[in-house]
């Protein structure tokens, strides 16, 4: 286990994206529960990236969402429901991970639906540059059906209390503190339980990070050189 501070994980985890070598775009993940603070993380990596001279897309898993009906249909606290029919996991891969992977013509989309409206959307195909990196937050990224797509594989974790607190903070103004720990402890925390019992992310990630405290991080193992294959 590594301790250090908030500078030097970032420090390490670009070093290992900068390990990659590969003859297309490095593929990153951000994995991790609801409120880990895998997104902050993401973003600020990202910015360090982008330091160095490299060309970032960033990307998030919930511009991926099926409609609200769709990912509802077993009902709003369902933990089967958030893991099975969340995630158009199908439109990620076409668009985004594969358009950027072996083989693919860097032409890709970074969004294809709107939460806010519950709409699909359209954005415009960009190409990428061959040397450029994608970061992807978002949970559920290590699963079976996108556990091939990444170059480097990152798990946030937070004790799963600590995180039903930054979500009460963070949803403050739009939901009461009743909602919020009801949808954490029926639908995410327990989503979260299936996710570790069927695909075990943490043994397929690169780098495991634990966040209770951002600003004095731990992580394990330090990261290494990742896969090259592709």
């Amino acid at each position: 286990m590594a301790e250090g501070t908030r500078a030097e994980l970032l420090g390490h985890l670009a070093d290992a994206v900068g390990a990659v070598t590969v003859a297309h775009p490095t593929r990153v993940a951000v994995d991790g529960p609801p409120a880990t603070g895998k997104t902050t993380l993401a973003d600020e990596l990202a910015a360090l990236l982008r330091a160095r001279g490299r060309t970032v897309i960033r990307a998030t898993v919930d511009d991926f969402l099926f409609p609200r009906a769709l990912r509802y249909r077993r009902g709003e606290y369902s933990a089967e429901g958030c893991y099975v029919d969340t995630h158009d996991h199908r439109s990620l891969r076409r668009v985004l991970l594969d358009p950027l992977g072996p083989g693919g013509d860097r032409r890709f989309q970074h969004a294809v639906y709107d939460h806010r409206t519950d709409t699909v959307l359209t954005p415009p195909v960009m190409t990428a540059p061959a040397d450029a990196v994608l970061i992807v937050d978002g949970v559920f990224l290590l699963r079976p059906e996108l556990i091939d797509r990444w170059e480097l594989r990152v798990f946030v974790s937070t004790a799963p209390d600590r995180t039903v607190g930054r979500a009460v903070v963070r949803e403050r103004h739009v939901s009461t503190r009743a909602d919020v720990e009801r949808r954490w402890r029926e639908r995410y925390l327990p989503a979260q339980r299936l996710y570790v019992a069927r695909a075990r992310p943490t043994e397929h990630a690169d780098v495991v990070v634990h966040n209770d405290d951002p600003g004095q991080p731990a992580w394990h193992p330090p990261p290494r050189a990742p896969r090259v294959a592709g």
